[in-house]
């Protein structure tokens, strides 16, 4: 009998270790010590066995018993081991790699500009207006000398929105900064009526603004930064300086030179376009045309609330767009607005 269940718990030893899965395990289990397993048939023959029979032949059964539960235990554990490794070994971590970090944030080299020529002119005394971006007819075209069926509203062709104003003429977006200007000099008389002396105009307009145009060098939407200056003294010649102050300190090039050249406006008159010349670099001796400028039409003067026989001024206005791309060498407008974070990374 020994020699028997000697045999028996070395072949469910051999069979367990066989067992690749815990199904199989599982299965040869149930050969051995299930309800119908082999040890389980001999402890079903003790029955005709006498009493000293049934002792010595029951502990037997019984230590072969325990030998094939505890091979069956063993063999459960090094399956479940086995599987935790190929488990960790899946999901593993590689500990060794650089660990994932956010890059810093920068400015859009567009507003980098913005601050630029904000700051440049505050260095000169201007104010900085804002003002929305959809706009009555009145302030986008007819208080700037542009009166309704006028040809030069063609060089502005721009968006509209479906609400109406006051005159029965829908709201449009914006397509230049001068609103601003005249809803600034509204404020500002308003601020300081009844004053003696009121304080001149000085200020400038950036923003965006829309029109119908989309290439290389245009964009549907885009940046103007416009700037005014009116007082009871102020005239051409200071628009020449402050203008070529402005552009030899955003360049940072004392040797710039600047002309201007006749053109026309309907808010200004006189009236020019301003070239700026480099005197090195690839641009040298190029005229490149930056802005758009003149002395402040009378009829504008005069919808801004003041007296056009008493202030005179001049205006400006210029494209951010454009100096952002002189300024760092871009020949395509349309990378300002792709968001390639390739291109923009430079500007950080």
């Amino acid at each position: 009998m020994s020699n028997e269940l000697d045999s028996l718990v070395a072949s469910a030893r051999q069979a367990f270790v066989e067992a690749a899965t815990a199904a199989q395990l599982e299965d040869a289990k149930a050969r051995y010590i299930g309800k119908s397993g082999r040890l389980t048939e001999l402890m079903k023959g003790m029955a005709a066995l006498s009493v000293e029979e049934k002792k010595t032949r029951g502990a037997s059964i019984n230590l072969a018993k325990q030998a094939i539960e505890e091979a069956l235990g063993a063999r459960r554990q090094s399956l479940a081991d086995a599987e935790l490794a190929l488990q960790l070994q899946a999901e593993s971590l590689d500990v060794t790699l650089p660990g994932r970090h956010r890059e810093p944030g920068g400015l859009h080299p567009v507003s980098l500009t913005m601050e630029r020529i904000e700051q440049i002119f505050a260095g000169m005394g201007f104010d900085v207006a804002d003002g929305p971006e959809i706009e009555s007819d009145w302030h986008s075209f007819t208080s700037l000398n542009n009166p309704p069926n006028h040809p030069a509203r063609s060089m502005q062709d721009t968006f509209y929105v479906d609400i109406n104003g006051d005159d029965g003429i829908p709201y449009n977006l914006r397509p230049h900064t001068s609103p601003m200007q005249v809803r600034y000099a509204h404020a500002h008389i308003k601020k300081h009526a009844g004053k003696p002396d009121m304080p001149e105009i000085r200020v400038i307009a950036p923003g965006r603004t829309y029109r119908v145009d989309s290439d290389a060098t245009h964009s549907p939407m885009f940046h103007q930064c416009e700037g005014l200056w009116l007082g009871r003294n102020v005239s051409f010649k200071d628009l020449k300086v402050v203008f070529t102050n402005f552009c030899r300190t955003f360049f940072e090039r004392e040797d710039l030179a600047l002309r201007f050249r006749p053109s026309f406006f309907p808010f200004t008159e006189p009236s020019a376009e301003i070239d700026i010349q480099f005197q090195q670099g690839p641009l040298a001796g190029r005229w490149l045309e930056v802005a758009g400028s003149g002395q402040v039409h009378p009829n504008v003067v005069r919808n801004m609330g003041l007296d056009p026989e008493e202030y005179i001024g001049f205006a400006f206005g210029m494209g951010p767009d454009r100096l952002t791309m002189l300024r760092y060498g871009v020949n395509d407008l349309r990378l300002f607005f792709d968001g390639d974070i390739r291109f923009l990374r430079q500007f950080r």
